[in-house]
């Protein structure tokens, strides 16, 4: 019923534009830079599509309305559930200045702790901090997060983003401990594994498998390997060698998952024009 009422809203999506790219099963960015309704209004086309939703599914929506993507999405969670929210170019500036860091999608925890560390706490702070100092730190996040911190987000949407995984995991009750408690774990992921990748695959090839444990102090790891089909013996040789950095860790989350193929290896192209986004 969930998947029958998506494909109903993506369809009223595609009424105003076709380039849509799907996040989930209920969120979704939309370029509408060059739809030719409502005068081209991003914000009267969001309250048009919210509006439509309503009156053919009975259900209410929330949408983001900016520039670019991160900020439509940071946009859309802001007068949730049956709102929009709408940061116009000239505001940009402005509204990322105060934004919290923590809103930023891809900074969780335990990033937002590291960088509290480091006294940043908003993007305002991070416009005064070295970038070079952010990439010693962070790595590729830090440049990423350095551009969010200034507005800035180059990506265009993708209506034919490639799936990169497909996984599946479980978070436990009850802490487990040992090897002989997470292997009928392992056994109960690994066949819905195989029963998704039945169901989505449709040809691709797999390049690797993975297996992701959580702890009692809410840290993780993922142990991977390559492999160009699924081994279950595989993912259980990959369990083992995650359980050596338990360090007396309860388990509180197993996940399983196969990395796909990717045939493209050239980067993707940056965007020079202004996009007007919507986010759901």
């Amino acid at each position: 019923v969930y998947k029958e009422v998506s494909r109903q809203i993506r369809g009223i999506f595609a009424r105003y534009t076709p380039l849509i790219e799907p996040l989930s099963l209920d969120e979704a960015y939309l370029d509408v830079t060059d739809c030719p309704l409502y005068q081209g209004s991003a914000t009267l086309i969001a309250e048009a599509i919210r509006r439509d939703i309503l009156i053919e599914t009975g259900l209410t929506a929330s949408a983001g309305v900016a520039p670019v993507k991160f900020l439509a999405k940071v946009a859309s969670d802001l007068n949730k559930p049956n709102g929009q929210y709408v940061i116009p170019p000239q505001q940009v500036a402005a509204f990322v200045n105060t934004l919290s860091l923590r809103q930023i999608p891809g900074v969780g925890k335990v990033t937002a702790e590291k960088l509290a560390a480091l006294g940043l706490q908003t993007c305002g702070q991070v416009q005064q901090y070295p970038r070079q100092a952010l990439l010693q730190h962070f790595g590729k996040f830090g440049a990423a997060l350095f551009e969010r911190a200034h507005g800035i987000d180059e990506r265009p949407i993708c209506p034919d983003r490639l799936r990169k995984s497909i996984g599946v995991e479980t978070t436990l009750a009850q802490d487990i401990n040992t090897l002989e408690q997470c292997q009928p774990v392992m056994s109960t992921l690994i066949a819905e594994l195989q029963r998704r990748m039945a169901r989505t695959l449709e040809g691709a090839k797999i390049q690797r498998q993975v297996v992701k444990l959580k702890f009692s102090d809410f840290k993780q790891t993922t142990i991977e390997h390559k492999s160009d089909e699924v081994s279950v013996a595989l993912f259980y040789s990959l369990l083992a060698q995650a359980l050596t950095r338990q360090h007396g860790r309860g388990i509180r989350l197993v996940g399983v998952s196969v990395g796909l193929y990717d045939p493209s290896s050239s980067p993707a192209p940056s965007v020079a024009t202004t996009q007007l986004n919507l986010a759901f």
